[in-house]
């Protein structure tokens, strides 16, 4: 049986070849059909590997496409920050991190539409709800004055209003991708960031258990 790769490490050229391969195969793939409809074996020719290879990196093909879309995902979510309602200044400019999200979801509108919709993976939509209900918590309270060592994105307490915020935001990009983007970016960015600054904490208080 081939020994796993899964734990080598990040600097191994090799590995870093394969997943790239592999990563850029599915991505490849998932423009032309549903996520649910890809085999590994679709991802091992389209990568030009054997299946053999495939295992030795990815359990199957929604671990594969959870690692194909980190990168975005934590662009994504690094564009976040913003959604603080104390930033609302008259020309908008906190939409602006808002632009960034759709942005980045348009730009890979054919893997996230896959991912996201009814056929997707359940554990991406997890990790991108966990993602964005985490940085939306911390920033909170950073904002509130929490000592920023104090403050992590592991492990965070019970918080409403923080998975609340995660939760509208992954419906509405959801629902915006599955009919297609019929509004650009910065028309999602501009409805969406009323709605959020509506209901998003401005104190710490409300971002602990």
């Amino acid at each position: 049986m081939t020994t796993s790769r899964r734990n080598a490490p990040a600097g191994d050229r090799r590995v870093r070849r394969t997943h790239a391969a592999l990563q850029g195969a599915l991505i490849k793939l998932v423009e032309e059909q549903d996520l649910g409809q890809i085999s590994v074996a679709d991802v091992a020719e389209q990568a030009g590997v054997n299946r053999t290879t495939f295992y030795d990196h990815y359990r199957d093909v929604h671990e594969l496409a959870e690692a194909a879309c980190t990168a975005t995902i934590d662009t994504l979510i690094e564009s976040l920050p913003a959604l603080d309602p104390a930033l609302a200044a008259p020309d908008a400019e906190p939409a602006r991190s808002l632009v960034a999200f759709f942005e980045n979801l348009a730009e890979h509108a054919g893997l996230y539409r896959s991912l996201l919709g009814p056929q997707g993976s359940a554990r991406v939509i997890d990790h991108i709800r966990s993602r964005i209900c985490a940085s939306v918590h911390v920033t909170v309270r950073l904002n509130a004055g929490a000592a920023p060592d104090s403050v992590s994105t592991t492990d965070i307490p019970h918080d409403v209003p923080a998975a609340f915020t995660a939760g509208a935001l992954l419906g509405v990009a959801t629902d915006w991708l599955q009919r297609d983007s019929p509004r650009t970016p910065n028309e999602m960015a501009e409805l969406t960031w009323q709605l959020l600054v509506t209901h998003h904490p401005t104190d710490a208080r409300h971002a602990t258990a």
